[in-house]
Order: C-alpha cells, then sequence, then structure tokens
C-alpha cells in the first residue's frame, strides 16, 4: 500500500473522461464554484459532455484535475473552427505540482489533433497558465458567437485566445 507522501509523488495518469466520470467532474469543480472561479454546471451536462474532457486520474483512482475542449463549427461571422477550454480545475493537494500543465498540453495537442484555428477560454483568474502557453489577451469578437453568447458579464471574466 503506498503512502499518502507516495501518492502525491505519483504523477495522476491523463486520459479521456467517460459518462461514469460524470458524478467525479462535478465533484471536483465545487470548490472552484464555491470560490466563484468558475460557473456551475448540471450534472446532466457533464454526463452529455463527457467526451469533452480530459481528465487526470491519481494512482487511488480519483480524478485529480479536468479540462473540457469543446468544438465549435464554423458559426456565421466565425473565422473558423474553433475551440473553447473551459471548466478547466485541478485538485487544491495537486496544484503547483504540473498537473494543470500537463492538461493544458494535452488539450492543446487535441486541438491541434482536430484541425482547430483558434481556442479561447475565459477566466476570472489570472490566467497565468494559459498566458506562458502562448494564450493572448483577446476581445469576445473573433470567439465562437453562440460561446460569447454563454458568458455571464457579471463574472467579469477575460477572454484569452490562442491562434495557429
Amino acid at each position: 500500500m503506498p503512502l499518502p507522501h507516495e501518492l502525491r509523488a505519483t504523477p495522476p495518469r491523463l486520459r479521456p473522461a467517460l459518462e461514469a466520470d460524470a458524478a467525479a467532474l462535478a465533484d471536483l469543480a465545487r470548490p472552484f464554484v464555491r470560490s466563484g472561479a468558475l460557473r456551475e454546471r448540471p450534472l446532466t451536462l457533464y454526463t452529455a459532455r463527457a467526451a469533452d474532457f480530459l481528465v487526470a486520474e491519481g494512482p487511488g483512482g480519483s480524478l485529480e484535475g479536468c479540462v473540457g475542449l469543446r468544438v465549435y463549427p464554423d458559426e456565421e461571422g466565425d473565422p473558423g473552427p474553433a475551440g473553447v477550454l473551459y471548466n478547466f480545475c485541478v485538485a487544491g493537494h495537486r496544484q503547483g505540482r504540473g498537473v494543470g500543465a500537463r492538461l493544458l498540453r494535452a488539450a492543446l495537442a487535441r486541438s491541434r489533433d482536430q484541425g482547430l484555428e483558434a481556442l479561447y477560454t475565459a477566466t476570472t483568474g489570472d490566467g497565468a497558465l494559459f498566458l506562458r502557453h502562448g494564450f493572448t489577451p483577446a476581445t469576445a469578437r473573433p470567439a465562437p458567437v453562440s460561446w460569447v453568447r454563454s458568458l455571464d458579464p457579471r463574472r467579469n471574466a477575460r477572454i484569452l485566445a490562442l491562434t495557429r
């Protein structure tokens, strides 16, 4: 049986989420929803969009991080196929250990594999991890129209973009 410090030292395994992970995704997001860093999403969304998510699974099988990548096909007024990274969170005990960077790199690779011309995210934080990976502050104008309409202006989130 691994000791607690060994569990922390073992890097989590990255994998696509499954529908069966929906409750664990919601549980992982809950502290971030309470703090205002993430929007609350219903369990049905996690179930219906499980395929959007990459997860970091700890050695004991618990989810220690996740990021969703939603693909938006060309919509009227959009410059091309784009993706939105959402619900990006890492459990408190895994923060500062590279889990978020690994998840972000995997999501970026997935977006390249899908031929996305641009990626967007909205953050209420400083966005430092995104900025270190090539994202820049952006306006809502070039982002997918339906995603922009879904943003809550009361959250005062910054939009960041990565274009290829």
